[in-house]
Formats: structure tokens, C-alpha cells, sequence
């Protein structure tokens, strides 16, 4: 069985309002051996899939940096310092929406990139939304409603119009819940 990598050093690299860039020094436990690494501090993420009483999701487009393109996605983001991830859940799905739900409810937790970042993205499904404000977002993000039906979640990404690896895994939860219906 693998054991853990002895830390001896870690230098800041990168500061920035979202994550913090470590170069770190671990020993490796079978040789010994001292091998530099890189690391991303982030917070804790949200994932929201937000479901009407009526079938349907409710989506944003929004613009992604690092692909330089506009993807489908469901509302979420980062955990505030003292929020509890399902406080960040329904604060996220009110700011990029103007959606709130009857109830909220966990699907799961994963590691988005266990090599590079100690962080966790936690997903939650949103049952009986309705809008009850107009979106209300932060000064880095634009984005624009989409609201689909719920049935159509597999062809979105079956076709390629949703490529986010973090929603995609939302959706497996909710599609291994009960909460979205599978259908290709």
C-alpha cells in the first residue's frame, strides 16, 4: 500500500483572490528521495442542480477563462470563509439565478484534482426552485439563465454542450439519486 510522502518544505509562489500556488518538497517513503511539487490551495466548491416542481433545471451560461469560451453549467462556486458548503449551495443558486428552493438536499463530495488541490467540491440538488429576485452577481462574473428541461441533462451532455467535469459529476449524482431522469 502507498504511504504518505514526507512534506520538508513549502514556498509560496502566487497569491490570488481565488487560490494560492505552494511549491512543496516530500520525501518519497519507499526511496527517500526528495522531489519538488506543485500545489493549488483552493476553497471548498458548490455545485447546485436546481429542479422546478415542474421538470424543469435551472442552468447558466457562463464566460470560462481558461477556455476562453461560454459553457452550460449549473450554479455554484466557492465556499465563503465560515459558510457551510450547503449555506454557500442556496447562497450561489439565489446569486447566479435569483432562484430560491423548497429544499436542498447532499448528493456528495469529490476531490476535483486530488494531485494538484486539497480541496472538495460538494453537490447538492435543489428541489421545487422558483425564481423570487433577478441574479445578482459578483463583479468577475457575467452570466445568462438557461432553464431546460430536466430529461434533457444526458443529451446536454451527450452532445457536448455541457463539457464542465464538475457538473457532469453532479449530475451522476442526481442521476444515480433518482433526481434527474436518465435518459440519453
Amino acid at each position: 500500500m502507498p504511504l504518505p510522502w514526507m512534506e520538508h518544505s513549502r514556498t509560496q509562489i502566487a497569491e490570488t483572490r481565488v487560490f494560492t500556488v505552494w511549491s512543496t518538497q516530500r520525501a518519497s517513503p519507499r526511496t527517500g528521495a526528495v522531489h519538488t511539487f506543485g500545489l493549488i490551495d483552493c476553497p471548498d466548491w458548490v455545485n447546485v442542480v436546481p429542479l422546478t416542481d415542474t421538470g424543469e433545471l435551472v442552468m447558466i451560461e457562463q464566460f470560462r477563462h481558461g477556455i476562453s469560451a461560454v459553457t452550460l453549467e449549473v450554479p455554484g462556486g466557492m465556499v465563503d470563509p465560515g459558510e457551510s458548503p450547503l449555506e454557500a449551495a442556496r447562497r450561489e443558486l439565489l446569486e447566479e439565478t435569483g432562484y430560491a428552493c423548497r429544499e436542498i438536499r447532499p448528493l456528495g463530495a469529490v476531490h476535483p484534482n486530488p494531485a494538484l488541490q486539497p480541496n472538495r467540491c460538494h453537490s447538492f440538488v435543489a428541489l421545487g426552485c422558483h425564481k423570487v429576485c433577478e441574479p445578482h452577481f459578483d463583479s468577475t462574473e457575467d452570466c445568462r439563465l438557461k432553464v431546460v428541461q430536466a430529461d434533457q441533462a444526458g443529451a446536454l451532455v451527450g452532445d457536448g454542450s455541457i463539457t464542465h467535469a464538475l457538473v457532469i459529476t453532479a449530475f451522476s449524482y442526481a442521476w444515480l439519486q433518482g433526481y434527474l431522469p436518465i435518459k440519453p
